[in-house]
C-alpha cells in the first residue's frame, strides 16, 4: 500500500488532505481512484489506513479508516554527524540513512573538507536532502522523517551539541585499539543504561586530522574504528549506523 506523508494540520475531523506534488504521484502515476486505499503518516509517530475520497488537480481527500500500530522507528535516536562530502554523495547517505534508521543528519564542515560552502544554494540543497529523506522514509515504511540540520562548521557543533547525546562515537581510520564492537559491549558489562540517543561522527574524503579527533575526545566523543578496511564516506556513515542499531536490537528482527 502506497505510503504518503501529511502535516498534522492536514488531519482534521476524520479527514486526510494530500497535497504538494504527492496530488500528481497519486492521480497521474498511480492513476488512483476513489475508494483505493493509501497509508498517510504524520512524520510525528501517527500513521492512518486512508481510504480515498475526493480526487482534485491540487489536493486529494481521504477518510481515515484506521489508526495503525506501526513500531518501526528506533529507540535509539542515531544522529549521523557527516562531514561534507564532495558531489551528490550526501544524496545517497541521505537516502540510504533515512532506510537503515537515523533520526537526524547533521552536515558539518571540517579542515580536510573539500566542498566549498555556499551560502546561496544551501537553503536548494538542504531542501533536496529532506525531499530526498521524505522519500526514503515512504520506501522504508518509517512513521517519522528524519531531520536535515543548516551545514555548521565541525568544531561548532563540538561546542554546542556534543555534550547533550548518552553516546558520541567518531571513526578515525588512525585508531586501532578500539573497534565500534568491542566499545558498544563495554558499555554493557559496566552496567550502563543503553543510550537513548546516540551520535556517530565520520569524516568527508580524507578523514579527519588529529587535532580534530583529539577535540572530539575532549568534547567527550570516543574514537573508534570501524574495522580493518577503508570505507568510503559515503559508505561509513551507513555502515556505522546499521551496527549500531543492530547492536542494540533496533536492526534484525
Amino acid at each position: 500500500m502506497q505510503r504518503y506523508f501529511v502535516s498534522p494540520e492536514a488531519i482534521q475531523d476524520g479527514r486526510v488532505r494530500i497535497t504538494g506534488d504527492d496530488v500528481k504521484h497519486i492521480t497521474r502515476v498511480l492513476r488512483l481512484q476513489p475508494d483505493a486505499e493509501v497509508i498517510c503518516a504524520d512524520g510525528t509517530g501517527s500513521s492512518y489506513r486512508v481510504r480515498l475520497a475526493e480526487l482534485g488537480s491540487d489536493q486529494v481527500i481521504g477518510d481515515i479508516v484506521e489508526t495503525l500500530d506501526e513500531k518501526v522507528e528506533s529507540q535509539v535516536k542515531l544522529t549521523l554527524v557527516q562531514g561534507l562530502p564532495k558531489g551528490d554523495k550526501m544524496d545517497l547517505i541521505v537516502q540510504k540513512g533515512t532506510e537503515v534508521g537515523v533520526a537526524r543528519f547533521v552536515p558539518v564542515e571540517t579542515n580536510r573538507t573539500i566542498v566549498q560552502y555556499d551560502a546561496k544554494k544551501e537553503n536548494k540543497r538542504r531542501e533536496r536532502w529532506q525531499r530526498i529523506a521524505k522519500e526514503a522514509a515512504e520506501q522504508a515504511h518509517r512513521v517519522v522523517i528524519p531531520e536535515i540540520d543548516e551545514v555548521t562548521s565541525f568544531t561548532k557543533w563540538l561546542t554546542q551539541e556534543a555534550s547533550s547525546f548518552d553516546l558520541v562515537l567518531i571513526a578515525y581510520e588512525g585508531e586501532s585499539g578500539h573497534g565500534l564492537r568491542a566499545v558498544l559491549n563495554k558499555r554493557i558489562e559496566s552496567s550502563i543504561n543503553p543510550p537513548r540517543s546516540v551520535a556517530v561522527i565520520i569524516g568527508p574524503e580524507g578523514g579527519f586530522d588529529q587535532q580534530e579527533v583529539l577535540l572530539a575526545e575532549e568534547k567527550g566523543a570516543r574514537a573508534i574504528t570501524l574495522g580493518p578496511r577503508i570505507l568510503r564516506t559515503e559508505t561509513a556513515g551507513v555502515v556505522a549506523a546499521a551496527m549500531i542499531l543492530y547492536h542494540y536490537e533496533q536492526m534484525g528482527g
